[in-house]
């Protein structure tokens, strides 16, 4: 058990920014003491033993949860499958994949080139038809892009959904009727068209005969995920099934890991991050870019810089803290984009000035090694950014299973009690 945490670490931890830790400073809230080694201001767990988020850490059952194992192979199918984050993820946690579907041709390279043995169909999904797979299949996942429903003041049912990938998806759920399904998601459709989007979906999922666990942010920090990165998910379990079993979401990883973890051999990866391709600086913005410190962005440079690299912006409201960002090794990196150097959402090495390389980017979403990305280097860097971070993605795929194998003791348990009823009558 750790004993001293730092300043970043605990703001990461109870979901709340630096700047706040420093307000409940000021107020004798909570107040940082020195390291008794390195002077460093640190906080003592004594400190933070009342916040339920470090409890959920000291309390943790991952490891218990981690040797998860499936009574027998699930089948399942995957939607929008992009690079393979999700489809991984689920692999890891026991999963057998009869069918996946994806549209984007260098993805679906991707998917291929790791897995020849999955069944990737490269299509547009309205164009994929899987009444074959009916109650043969128990678990449904996908991330379906976000996009706006058309409302006319009412609310939506499955049949008025069409024309959305949502409705493929819903489309999907309903040909196939697996046990349980999942839906993954930006945080962002929580509030989108005011939380309407999101309750039309709730309402299309209990339509086509769900029960749905209420929706949930899982923080991939979480989740041996050295990122800041937060996922909305959506478990629906078949009403007919709901009784019998039970949904628990994962429990958290034991600690956060942060850049260090992701580029240097430890407990997440067995060596250093290999060498790989990246996207470089113009000349002069390297310049600029190397007077940032670690952890700092665009307020860090002098004045002088501020503007010529802000320009019309520097004289704007708002934080603006994306730009000209700088990551640290000592935290998790902030959401990785689609591309680590655009101006708004800077990823810049912590050490060296320059942006992530596309395996330093795969390590931060919990990709092995091994798994190769095919297409250009825009393409490559995209499908990350993309991606569901693996290790978040197997830890609630072991929730799945977990659920799964309760209703699977249930079926067997009814099957031996019907026999013993059935030898009693005889």
């Amino acid at each position: 058990m750790k004993e001293y945490y730092q300043i970043a670490e605990v703001a990461d931890i109870l979901g709340v920014s630096k700047e706040t830790l420093r307000r409940w400073d000021k107020k004798g809230e909570l107040i940082p003491i020195r390291h008794p080694i390195n002077n460093y201001r640190v906080y003592h767990i004594s400190q933070l033993e009342h916040f339920e988020e470090l409890q959920l850490l000291l309390n943790s059952m991952w490891d218990k949860e981690a040797k998860t194992k499936s009574k027998r192979r699930y089948k399942s199918i995957e939607l929008f499958a992009g690079a393979g984050g999700l489809a991984l993820g689920m692999e890891n946690a026991g999963f057998e994949h009869v069918l996946l579907s994806e549209n984007n041709k260098d993805c679906c390279n991707t998917l291929k080139h790791n897995r020849p043995h999955w069944n990737v169909i490269c299509d547009d999904i309205a164009d994929v038809y899987f009444q074959k797979y009916k109650k043969q299949v128990d678990f449904v996942s996908g991330g379906f892009p976000c996009q706006a429903f058309s409302y006319a003041g009412k609310k939506l049912g499955f049949e008025d959904a069409r024309g959305t990938l949502f409705y493929e998806f819903a489309r999907c759920i309903d040909e196939v009727q697996p046990k349980i399904l999942l839906a993954e998601n930006v945080r962002g459709l929580v509030s989108h068209e005011n939380g309407r989007t999101l309750e039309t979906i709730q309402s299309i999922i209990n339509e086509l005969g769900y029960t749905l666990i209420s929706p949930r942010v899982l923080k991939a920090i979480f989740y041996k995920v050295p990122q800041k990165r937060e996922r909305l998910f959506l478990i629906g379990i078949r009403k007919d099934l709901y009784a019998k079993t039970l949904f628990e979401w994962p429990s958290p990883y034991n600690r956060i890991m942060t850049l260090r973890d992701a580029f240097y051999s430890g407990d997440l990866f067995l060596n250093d991050v290999p060498i790989s391709p990246g996207q470089t600086y113009p000349i002069r913005k390297k310049e600029i870019m190397a007077h940032v410190p670690p952890g700092g962005y665009w307020r860090d440079l002098p004045e002088e810089l501020q503007k010529e690299y802000m320009q019309k912006s520097f004289y704007l409201g708002g934080g603006k803290t994306g730009m000209a960002r700088r990551l640290s090794l000592d935290e998790p990196s902030l959401t990785l984009t689609c591309a680590p150097a655009q101006k708004q959402t800077e990823r810049c090495h912590p050490v060296e000035t320059r942006p992530l390389t596309t395996r330093e980017y795969a390590r931060i979403q919990t990709f092995p090694d091994d798994w190769v990305f095919t297409g250009s280097m825009s393409s490559i860097y995209k499908q990350i950014g993309n991606a569901v971070p693996v290790n978040l993605a197997a830890a609630v795929g072991r929730s799945v299973i977990r659920t799964l194998n309760l209703l699977e003791k249930s079926t067997r348990q009814a099957a031996k009690n019907y026999k013993e009823k059935e030898a009693l009558d005889t």
